[in-house]
Order: structure tokens, then sequence, then C-alpha cells
């Protein structure tokens, strides 16, 4: 429970974010915010097409749409309190409010963390096993394994929300960062965190490392595949459809075992680490799965298309 054991219950936390640096603080909010009306357009883009359109009805682009939802999410859980936070001297957040934060964000990230594990294995259904695809992504396969990836997310959301409610807080009440997240929360606890500790980094590390060895198995099988059996032509367009696919997966894994895969020790370079998976991530995602598939980008013409004609 979060409360102070001597002077009562802590009422309220305050993010510094960059109060450090109060001249960059309105050049950051309009790029910060830029960045958001572009996540939200692109990701909103994505979900429309793939829906609207009967020719992307298939298991790989069901998958890219969930997947555009949950960075929407993702970035909508963090950046709008950054915002607020460039244009305050001091941001206050009420315990209920950063353990809600803490709890969705965890939600959104573990999601995106077993959903690109599962779209990895979709990649390998369509490159190693081309002629039962259909029927092996079947849509009923589809929805078990979104299901999969939130009921497990949600799990670990509560695991982490469950453990931080377990801890003291005896001042200071400043964390240094953009939102509530589980190190920026643990470096003020006042009691001892070494157990919670434990059961955050396993909680975290046995997502990470089953998403891992799936997708290195998943990759290893996809890249021997292409190497055997591929033509030239071929060869090209299943390797650029996996380098999308790697992109999109480094830039959010790599961060995030930096974050979390550590004791509860913060650094200064957390801010800027946490810019990649809850800031880039979501907006690059939408730029890469479409202006590296023409697909998705002959879909948005031809949507487009049918608008003005219909206007």
């Amino acid at each position: 429970m979060i409360m102070n054991s001597t002077n009562g219950i802590v009422k309220e936390f305050i993010l510094l974010g960059l109060a450090s640096f109060p001249k960059l603080s309105i050049v950051l909010f309009i790029l910060l915010f830029v960045i958001y009306i572009l996540i939200l357009t692109g990701n909103i883009l994505i979900m429309v097409t793939v829906h609207l359109e009967s020719r992307l009805h298939s298991a790989m682009y069901y998958f890219l749409s969930k997947l555009s939802f949950v960075d929407l999410c993702y970035a909508t859980v963090t950046v709008p309190k950054m915002l607020t936070n460039f244009i305050s001297k001091s941001d206050i957040i009420s315990p209920i409010g950063c353990i809600t934060q803490l709890f969705f964000l965890h939600l959104f990230a573990g999601t995106e963390c077993i959903l690109l594990t599962v779209m990895a294995c979709d990649r390998y259904v369509a490159i190693c096993n081309p002629l039962r695809y259909v029927n092996i992504m079947s849509k009923t396969v589809c929805y078990w394994l979104e299901s999969l990836c939130w009921t497990a997310s949600i799990l670990h959301s509560i695991i982490q929300v469950v453990m931080v409610h377990q801890l003291n807080f005896c001042g200071p009440n400043q964390i240094d960062h953009f939102f509530c997240d589980i190190h920026p929360l643990s470096v003020l606890a006042c009691s001892d965190i070494f157990i919670i500790e434990i059961v955050f980094v396993a909680n975290s590390g046995m997502i990470s490392f089953i998403c891992f060895v799936v997708l290195l198995a998943s990759y290893i099988r996809i890249i021997t595949t292409i190497l055997n059996t591929y033509s030239l032509e071929g060869l090209g367009k299943a390797f650029s459809t996996c380098v999308s696919h790697l992109i999109v997966v480094t830039l959010f894994f790599g961060p995030g075992v930096f974050i979390y895969m550590r004791p509860s020790v913060s650094y200064a370079a957390d801010k800027m680490v946490s810019i990649f998976y809850t800031v880039l991530t979501p907006l690059l995602n939408p730029i890469i799965y479409t202006l590296r598939n023409q697909e998705v980008k002959n879909a948005i013409k031809s949507l487009i298309g049918k608008k003005l004609l219909n206007k």
C-alpha cells in the first residue's frame, strides 16, 4: 500500500520530466505534439484501411491493425502526460493516477511484445508453409492468439501493480521521469524492495525471454527456408517483409531490455531510452509497415480515391 509509516499517506507525486532544462520545454512540447498527431493519424489510417479493404482481410493485416490499435493506446497512456509536463513547472499526479498509468503502460507494452512475437509466427507460417497458410492462420486462430496477447498482458500488469502497491513511500515524492513506471517509483521507496525487485525482473523477464526464444526460432527457420527455396525475386520480397518486422522488434525490445531487465536503479539515460519505446515505436510502425508494403499503399490510395469520387 502506498503510505508512509511515520508521516501518513503520500497524497501526490511530482513528475519532474525535463525540469532541469526549462528552455527546451516549448520546443519539445511542439515537437512531441506534432509526433503525437502523426501517431494518431498513421495508426488510425491503418486500422480503417485494414477494416474497409477486403483485400487486406488476412491474418497478417489483422495483426497489423491490432498492432496499430495497441500503439495508439500505448502512446496515449504516456504522451499527453509528457506534454503536460513540458508546459508546467511541476506535473502533479495522485498515487491512484500513478498506479493507473503504470498498469496501462505495462498492459499495452506487454501486449505489443507478445503481438510482435505472434506476427513473427504468422510470417513463419506464410513463408515456411505457404500452401497451408490460410488453413493454419484462420480467423479462429487469430482470435485465440489475440486473446492470448491480452490475457498474458493483463496478468503481467496486475502483478506489477500488486508489487508496487506493497511499497512504502516516506519521501521525497519527486519522480525523475516523464511518467510513472517501475524503476522511478522503486527508487523512492523507503521499504525493502529486494523481493519485490526480483518479482519485477522475473515478471518482465519471463515475457521477454519467451518472446525472444519464439522470435529467434521463427526467424532462424524463416531465413533458412528463404535461402533454400526462394527465387531471387521471392528472396527480395521475403527479406523485405522480414526486415520491416525486425526493425520494429529491435526498436521495441532493445530499449525495453535496457529499462526492465536490471535492478531498480535510476539512470540519466532512462528518459531518453523511454522515448524510443513510448514515442518512436508507435510513430515508426505505421511508416515502416506502409512504406515497405505495396498492398497497404495501394489500399490507402484506393480508399482515398473512392472518397474523392464520392464527393
